[in-house]
C-alpha cells in the first residue's frame, strides 16, 4: 500500500499536540499521542515522529541542547512558520479541526456558562477556546510547576500573561511566549507589579511590597526569591519583548 501523504489539517492538529505535551515525554505510548493518532487515522509512531519534526524548529529546545528530528517536511516547516506568529489562529483552528473529527464543536470542550447570544457569542467562544489553549500550552512548557516556587499542583497554578491581557492584541493573548506558569499568590503579585521577571529571567521583588505586607510573610513568600532565576520552561521561553514590557510598564509603577 502506498504511503499516504500528510494533509494540512492533520499537520495542524499535531502542531496543536506539540504545544500541549512535554517534548521529552512524547512517545508512541503517550496517551495523548495515541488519541490523536486514532483520531486522524495515523499510527502513534507517525504522530510522535511529526512532533519530533516540529521540535527541530524550536529555538528554545535547541538552546537546551535538545534536538528534534531532522526529516521535517516542507509542510511541517510551512505550518510552523505560518502559525508561530499567529497563535490565536492556530488555537481556534486546530481545536475546531479536532472537534470536527469527533463530531463535536470547539465550544463543547469549554464552559459556555454566561456566554452572550448572537454574534458576540462567536467572539466569546473563540476567546475561551484560545484561553484554554494558552493555559494548557504554558503549563505544559513549565512541566506543570510554578516557575518561581516549583509548586506542581495544577489546581494552584495559573498561566499568567507577562504583557497584561488588557494590553495585548489577539495574537499576544494566546502566544505561549507571553506566559509564565505561576501559583495563585505570585500570579496576583506579578499581575499587580509587586514582582517581575527581567529579560535575563531574574526575579525582582519591589521594595514597595513591604509597605503593604511586612515581617515573615514578605520574607517567606517574596524576598527569599529576590534575584533568583526562574525555573526555565522546556519550550516557548518567555519573550524578552514581553518581559521588558512588564518591567517597564507594570513593575515600574511600584519602584
Amino acid at each position: 500500500m502506498p504511503r499516504k501523504n500528510w494533509t494540512r489539517d492533520e499537520t495542524i492538529i499535531v502542531f496543536n499536540l506539540y504545544c500541549k505535551i512535554p517534548f521529552q515525554r512524547s512517545s508512541k505510548n503517550h496517551p495523548e499521542v495515541i488519541k490523536i493518532a486514532n483520531l486522524i487515522g495515523r499510527t502513534p509512531s507517525a504522530v510522535n515522529m511529526k512532533i519530533g519534526n516540529f521540535g527541530s524548529f524550536d529555538e528554545t529546545l535547541k538552546e537546551k541542547g535538545i534536538v528534534g528530528l531532522q526529516n521535517a517536511s516542507k509542510l511541517d516547516e510551512q505550518i510552523w512558520n505560518e502559525f508561530c506568529g499567529k497563535w490565536d489562529e492556530l488555537a481556534y483552528l486546530s481545536e475546531e479541526l479536532i472537534a470536527k473529527l469527533r463530531g463535536e464543536k470547539a465550544e463543547d470542550a469549554i464552559s459556555t456558562e454566561n456566554l452572550p447570544l448572537g454574534s458576540e457569542r462567536i467572539t466569546a467562544v473563540k476567546q475561551r477556546v484560545n484561553q484554554s489553549f494558552f493555559r494548557t500550552t504554558v503549563l505544559t512548557s513549565y512541566n506543570s510547576a510554578c516557575c518561581i516556587t516549583g509548586i506542581n499542583n495544577p489546581e494552584l497554578l495559573l498561566a499568567s500573561h507577562i504583557k497584561p491581557w488588557k494590553d495585548s492584541n489577539p495574537a499576544e493573548k494566546t502566544n505561549p511566549k507571553n506566559g509564565l506558569c505561576l501559583n495563585a499568590l505570585h500570579d496576583r503579585a506579578f499581575d499587580k507589579g509587586f514582582i517581575t521577571v527581567t529579560p535575563d529571567l531574574i526575579i525582582r521583588v519591589s521594595s514597595s511590597i513591604s509597605d503593604i505586607y511586612n515581617g515573615e510573610t514578605v520574607e517567606k513568600f517574596f524576598k527569599c526569591y529576590n534575584n533568583a532565576k526562574i525555573i526555565e520552561p522546556e519550550k516557548f521561553a518567555p519573550s524578552k519583548e514581553f518581559l521588558e514590557y512588564h518591567n517597564d510598564v507594570v513593575f515600574e509603577c511600584w519602584r
